[in-house]
């Protein structure tokens, strides 16, 4: 379901639905709540209802603020993921340099077929939360057939060899990491914690009884609109190659690897 609204409906879009939506549904179930129970307006409650607002706040608070970080430390590392893997893969192709006419052409040539798998491939299954191991997996090993089975001649190659081969291995294992990364999502428990936190702290609101309504819409309002751009974050951050806010495959269109994408 959040990859679907995450592919298919904008940022904007995402806030006004879930902002949006939190404070409407707030403010119009403290309205209901205060029509059918006209005595709260009185605040007879507020002691009781003050301390349990506090505590359960706080405790929230605690839980939205470490899923927050621990989703916004996912993204960044995804991001390190991808841009080390482009510069591997752009290092390799210099690295080639040194190497005879056709080693060096069929490094080209496996390395330009495994950035146009990368991004014409492999990404679009990523962002739909199902990435396909086998995409890149011939272009990639055509890169280590090349290399096994060229012999360096000189000095100059052995130390060029050795590096392209170093950086083809940790290409292969930061490839690894970005498909595991495009399986990661929130853990179910978590999920509960963030989603089901805000359907018990904000109805304690409507029972802060407040003689004047507006002054209790907005009480109610502000503690919705925060409650609910923390959500808002939660999920645009849970899927790091979905929605707008997710990692781009520009790293293997741009730099030494943009050849590969002349017409």
């Amino acid at each position: 379901m959040a990859l679907w609204l995450l592919n298919h409906f904008s940022t904007f879009t995402l806030a006004m639905l879930t902002v949006g939506g939190t404070i409407g549904l707030a403010v119009a179930g403290s309205v209901l709540l205060r029509r059918r129970y006209p005595s709260l307006a009185e605040g007879e409650h507020n002691d009781m209802v003050g301390v349990t607002l506090g505590m359960f706040g706080a405790i929230y608070g605690i839980i939205l603020a470490f899923v927050i970080v621990t989703l916004w430390t996912q993204l960044d590392n995804t991001q390190t993921i991808v841009a080390t893997e482009a510069t591997d893969v752009a290092m390799i192709a210099r690295d080639a340099a040194a190497f005879p006419d056709p080693v060096r052409a069929q490094v080209d040539a496996a390395l330009s077929g495994y950035v146009h798998a990368v991004v014409e491939d492999q990404w679009p299954r990523m962002r739909e939360g199902r990435p396909s191991y086998g995409a890149t997996a011939d272009k990639l090993q055509t890169v280590f057939d090349v290399l096994q089975t060229y012999e360096p001649k000189t000095a100059r190659e052995e130390v060029f060899y050795g590096e392209a081969v170093a950086r083809l291995n940790d290409v292969a294992s930061q490839r690894r990491a970005r498909l595991t990364m495009a399986e990661q999502e929130l853990p179910p428990l978590l999920q509960i914690l963030a989603f089901g936190g805000a359907l018990v702290l904000i109805p304690l609101t409507f029972l802060y009884g407040m003689r004047k309504l507006r002054i209790q819409i907005l009480f109610v309002a502000s503690v919705a609109a925060l409650i609910g751009f923390s959500l808002l974050l939660v999920l645009v951050l849970d899927r790091p190659f979905a929605g707008e806010l997710s990692v781009t495959p520009a790293p293997y269109q741009e730099g030494a690897l943009a050849r590969y994408w002349s017409p």
